[in-house]
């Protein structure tokens, strides 16, 4: 089965120049969101976590269900102004804008080693502000992993820049 063909690309959204790829049909079809999860859980195993932070809002669906399947805690990076407790934030730039993530403070136990994992690596800057989000909680990253990787925007080059390991299922 090639997941790719359930990740089409919308051209011009979020923005004009922008390619976004939909993973509507990949949720859909049984078949191929369980290949996905199947193949994340192959990459994660590579890293030593013990929880996964799943990145709003895409990144939810992905964590959630790998956090299932693997036996791992699930924590939320949620956008700024969502979380009712008192929270870690950290601001950064996307390709169409500006945004933040934020975690609640005490979600997290001391030793806790954290595998980043969104749907897309595009230009990396989520990835590197969940990386910054979590590290100056005082906690460890492990990597990250991705089901897509968009080679052409080099966002493995900034991950490498902050020395974050990272693996995608997919590459185009």
């Amino acid at each position: 089965m090639n997941l790719l063909d359930y990740l089409p690309g919308v051209p011009d959204f979020p923005k004009p120049g922008v390619l976004f790829r939909d993973i509507s049909p990949l949720l859909a079809n049984p078949a191929a969101f369980k290949e996905a999860i199947r193949q994340l859980n192959e990459i994660a195993q590579q890293f030593n976590y013990t929880h996964i932070l799943g990145i709003e809002s895409r990144g939810f669906i992905f964590g959630s269900a790998l956090a299932h399947y693997a036996h791992k805690g699930l924590v939320l990076a949620r956008k700024p102004n969502k979380l009712p407790l008192t929270s870690h934030r950290e601001a950064y730039g996307l390709e169409y804008g500006n945004d933040a993530l934020e975690i609640q403070q005490f979600t997290l136990p001391k030793d806790a080693r954290v595998l980043l994992l969104d749907d897309i690596l595009a230009t990396g800057g989520t990835l590197v502000a969940a990386d910054k989000l979590i590290r100056n909680a005082g906690f460890e990253v492990s990597g990250a992993i991705t089901l897509l990787e968009i080679t052409f925007l080099n966002g493995n080059d900034l991950l490498n820049q902050s020395d974050i390991q990272h693996q995608s299922a997919l590459k185009i």
